[in-house]
């Protein structure tokens, strides 16, 4: 009854429309959430990040960046300008850098989430580069979800694929700043995140997962494990609007052979800025990676 009630909630929440909304013209944002994610800024949100690789836990910096846009639904990619055809998504491209010993890690995942109140993101991508070479993966979700990946290793060079649609770890992020109460909960079939697959060189598919959401003091958190793959995640947001991300761990197995062992990788906040990014790209802005307290 409580998710029954959640759901007609979000529906009240999302009827009508404001010009920046395209097609989802028959639904309707609160002035609270168009005041905040339709001020012509992004939400940046630094991170200390200790990250697990190779059998142990590295220094790093994370940085979620959370911002929406016109969506071309055909193309699936961002649209230059505003047409009726395009769709309202909530773009998260999520960051993260650290070192293995001489050489540097740089991830970085995309997810495209829809403001129609379609159940699942558009399209997911993600791409990990180090000095031995880079992987890429891309996800379409079209009458089925198309799946693309290239890679350096043998055996994952060039691969295609398509799924039938289930959940997706890599949506979890979005869906919980619009609709948390309506987070799959018990046991289910999900993908995992897009970065875990190619770290871990594990299978795309889904795979089956448990997952609570609950309240602790002043966060809310949702917690997903797989048991097959001896992996959990807990993501700790705010109880209040706009549910900002506080803080995430992530606990899987970490290095090989005779050194592989059950590592977390955690990462807390910095600190949070909103701000019209890509028209900050002159020396003079650097010091706003200061208030981000970035290096």
């Amino acid at each position: 009854m409580i998710r029954y009630c959640g759901y007609l909630l979000l529906l009240i929440f999302l009827i009508g429309c404001d010009e920046q909304q395209s097609t989802d013209r028959e639904f309707k944002l609160s002035e609270e959430f168009k005041n905040y994610w339709y001020s012509g800024t992004a939400e940046i949100t630094s991170y200390d990040l200790k990250q697990a690789r190779y059998g142990e836990i590295r220094d790093g910096e994370a940085v979620l960046i959370f911002v929406t846009e016109d969506f071309l639904p055909k193309e699936q990619v961002k649209a230059n300008a505003q047409n009726d055809k395009n769709i309202s998504v909530l773009k998260l491209n999520s960051t993260k850098k650290f070192l293995t010993g001489i050489y540097p890690y740089s991830i970085m995942e995309s997810t495209f989430f829809p403001l129609n109140g379609k159940e699942h993101a558009l399209k997911v991508s993600a791409s990990v580069q180090e000095w031995c070479g880079q992987v890429y993966m891309q996800l379409n979700n079209r009458n089925k979800f198309e799946i693309t990946g290239h890679s350096y290793f043998q055996g994952e060079a060039d691969q295609e694929t398509k799924l039938e649609k289930v959940n997706l770890e890599n949506e979890l992020w979005t869906r919980l700043r619009l609709d948390h109460e309506n987070l799959p909960v018990g046991e289910f079939k999900m993908i995992p995140s897009f970065e875990y697959l190619r770290l871990r060189h594990q299978p795309v598919k889904p795979y089956e997962a448990y997952a609570e959401y609950y309240t602790d003091e002043d966060l809310n958190i949702y917690s997903l494990e797989y048991p097959q793959l001896k992996r959990s995640l807990k993501i700790y947001f705010s109880r209040t609007f706009p549910y900002t991300i506080e803080k995430w761990e992530e606990s899987s197995t970490s290095g090989f052979g005779e050194n592989q062992k059950i590592l977390t990788t955690r990462a807390t906040k910095k600190q949070s800025i909103k701000t019209d990014y890509w028209n900050k790209n002159s020396n003079k802005n650097l010091p706003l990676r200061e208030k981000l307290e970035l290096n």
